[in-house]
């Protein structure tokens, strides 16, 4: 019995010290050099105080600003998921019934981005669609008190492209477009990022 535990026990503490700590350093210690910014969550740093991350959205609802498409976790990262209502639940119709009217009413847009009023399956997503960020533009100028115009192009020079030309949708980064949104108009009057 003894020669058979013996190697059993030799091949687990191999494959722990390989598996559980070679390889996760190894992998470590590749992406803080290949890739530093991404292996550490691409955080947005601004003034020596971490203001959010490049790839988890946030909320935002004050008008001054772009807001984010629909969280069905409120935007945490802890409890990051879906709300997981089935395409015929009268819930789910109800809530984005609510939205469509909402942006709507906050943007006078004539049609409503799909992504303005369904939740992305993480409940993080940091972009928005063209479509949704263009249309929120209006409301944003007139809470900024600066021509409409200028928003327009704001956003259109954050329209994030299809990666190699071929894969996934365009899309606009909406903590990109609102740093940008600040710093283009520090002194507009934004009130605060969230509301509620």
């Amino acid at each position: 019995m003894i020669d058979h535990i013996r190697p059993a026990l030799a091949t687990l503490g191999l494959m722990t010290v390989l598996t559980g700590l070679a390889y996760p350093l190894a992998l470590t210690g590749l992406g803080q050099t290949l890739m530093p910014e991404q292996a550490n969550a691409s955080l947005i740093v601004r003034d020596g105080q971490v203001i959010g991350s490049a790839l988890v959205g946030q909320a935002f609802a004050a008008p001054g600003y772009l807001h984010p498409r629909p969280s069905a976790v409120d935007y945490d990262a802890a409890a990051a998921g879906a709300s997981n209502l089935g395409p015929t639940s009268a819930a789910l119709i109800a809530d984005q019934a609510a939205r469509a009217v909402d942006f709507v009413a906050s943007t006078g847009a004539a049609s409503v981005p799909v992504d303005a009023v369904t939740a992305s399956g993480s409940g993080l997503d940091p972009h928005v669609s063209p479509e949704n960020a263009r249309a929120q533009a209006a409301r944003i100028a007139a809470a900024r008190g600066v021509p409409q115009a200028r928003v327009a192009a704001l956003i259109e020079a954050q329209v994030e492209p299809r990666w190699l030309g071929l894969f996934g949708e365009p899309r606009v980064n909406v903590l990109a477009v609102n740093l940008a949104l600040d710093a283009a108009f520090p002194a507009a009057p934004t009130g605060p990022r969230t509301e509620g």
